[in-house]
């Protein structure tokens, strides 16, 4: 992990091999202009950067970055402690946020949303080098929060890789007047423990699945777990037998490797709430019997991203000390077409008594995710999230970039909120009931699959677990699309997993701290 530091010195003056600033795209004709950031910025001739960067092919655009000799900008007689500045373009950027409306907001185009993304583009860009001084607004507690989360969930590399890879920067310091104030001494530590929360969870779904198998993922998430002071449980395949876990049982039966629930409690003596958080967890996704498409398969290691970020969520608040009880479901298993795999038409029974007619063997994230909301409602929590990579079609909906949240409407919109302070991009969905006889079998109480008809399948899916939950207030957040990267970085996302949902959990678990 990157060190980090807020100091209230000017930018200038602060030693670091690269000084970071933002620009914005030109409006109305006008020409390329650096974003203020108060007294951070003296000791620069913001005029004679901003008159340089034109010739340098520099126009502002999103995520675009510039380097150029401090001395460009050093005034007469003055120097500039870092020999280089790095300019990156946040495209309109602002003007764009401080307008926001509400589907701006919902897409990550806030204040925070923009200054995060900066934040992080600098991070990546300055992969190999020691130290770097950032000099973005930062005045406001939010900004700089904003811009201390997007700086450390930047700077990643996954450290499996052979050979290895360049080493993330090392050392990161926010030029801000608000060092030593004790919202900077919060945004530090926050900014920390969402950037380890993250770092795991890409690590995680960018793990081969040959070595994190169901077993492996639960140690791991216990090891983590009781290192935080988090209590653990998990459930092996004879256990899962015993208490009724039909579906995740019948997902995991063709596989070699056996399947996996870890339970995590977070129970700290002054929790103001209790909130259970379930990932789907399945660790390579064959589709089963009802086989994917060869080209499909290579990302499917990614089907556990749920369950990734679940545990990156809890732990981040336990790390924080945040006074909420966070009750962590992970369902793992692996979906493989082995000679026990289940088959479509296979009726199963499911924790709680449910019978459920498989009608495909790749609608099987919905299965373990219905196992483990039936059991995390039995600990009466006042509210329960999910959270998975389960269906294709949110990615046909919303695309690669943006998740979608249906359930209750007070969670849903309390996670659309979460998700808006966070600088993320979450999108609320509705559950049209029109749609749920879709669900219904001659066979079963329910079919898992609606078969021959494509319309709706991420709402039909959210039918689907919504029965599981009885009156408990939920969400479900479908982060198929955006949980792993298939394409560039872009921002502070690297290619493969993005840790995309664990900053919009902590944030809907730190505001309930707030009532």
């Amino acid at each position: 992990m990157s060190a980090l530091h807020i100091d209230q010195s000017p930018a200038a003056r602060i030693d670091a091999d690269v000084l970071v600033l933002a620009a914005a795209s030109p409006t109305d004709g006008g020409a390329t202009s650096l974003v203020p950031a108060g007294a951070c910025l003296e000791g620069v001739d913001i005029g004679a950067l901003e008159a340089v960067l034109p010739s340098l092919g520099f126009s502002g655009a999103l995520d675009a970055v510039a380097r150029v000799p401090s001395s460009v900008a050093a005034p007469a007689g003055a120097a500039i402690s870092a020999p280089t500045i790095l300019v990156v373009g946040i495209g309109r950027g602002l003007a764009l946020a401080e307008s926001a409306d509400h589907d701006a907001a919902a897409l990550g185009q806030t204040r925070a949303g923009v200054l995060s993304r900066a934040a992080g583009r600098a991070a990546r860009e300055l992969a190999g080098v020691e130290r770097a001084v950032l000099a973005l607004p930062s005045a406001e507690a939010s900004d700089l929060r904003a811009v201390a989360e997007g700086a450390m969930t930047g700077a990643y590399a996954w450290g499996g890789r052979v050979p290895a890879p360049t080493k993330p920067l090392a050392a990161i310091t926010i030029s801000s007047p608000l060092a030593g104030s004790a919202p900077a001494e919060e945004a530090r530590a926050r900014a920390v423990a969402l950037g380890e929360a993250v770092a795991l969870t890409r690590d995680l779904v960018n793990e081969p699945p040959n070595r994190l198998v169901p077993q492996a993922l639960a140690e791991r998430a216990a090891q983590a777990a009781r290192a935080a002071g988090i209590g653990v449980e998990v459930l092996d395949e004879e256990d899962l037998a015993e208490q009724g876990f039909g579906g995740i049982l019948a997902v995991g039966q063709g596989a070699v490797n056996a399947p996996r629930l870890v339970r995590l409690d977070w129970a700290p003596g002054d929790a103001r709430a209790h909130v259970a958080l379930v990932g789907k967890g399945i660790t390579f996704d064959s589709g089963g019997l009802s086989l994917k498409p060869p080209a499909s398969m290579p990302e499917m290691k990614s089907d556990m991203a749920g369950a990734a970020t679940v545990l990156g969520a809890v732990l981040a608040a336990a790390r924080l000390f945040l006074p909420v009880r966070v009750t962590a479901w992970l369902a793992l298993a692996e979906n493989m077409p082995g000679p026990a795999a289940q088959r479509p038409s296979d009726i199963i029974t499911m924790r709680g008594g449910t019978t459920v007619e498989v009608t495909n063997t790749d609608a099987e994230g919905r299965l373990v995710m219905a196992d483990a909301l039936a059991r995390a409602v039995e600990d009466g929590p006042g509210a329960v999230l999910d959270v998975a990579t389960l269906t294709g079609a949110q990615i046909v909906a919303l695309g690669d970039h943006v998740s979608g949240v249906m359930g209750t409407p007070a969670v849903r919109d309390g996670v659309a909120r979460a998700a808006a302070s966070a600088g993320e991009s979450f999108w609320a969905m509705p559950l049209p009931e029109q749609l749920r006889p879709s669900l219904d079998s001659p066979y079963a109480a329910l079919r898992n699959a609606v078969v021959g008809n494509r319309a709706g399948g991420m709402l039909t899916a959210g039918l689907f677990l919504r029965e599981f939950v009885g009156a408990t207030p939920w969400a479900h957040l479908d982060i198929a699309g955006p949980a792993f990267n298939e394409r560039a970085p872009w921002g502070g996302t690297p290619t493969g997993g993005t840790g995309h949902g664990v900053a919009t959990l902590l944030e809907y678990l730190h505001a309930l701290t707030e009532h």
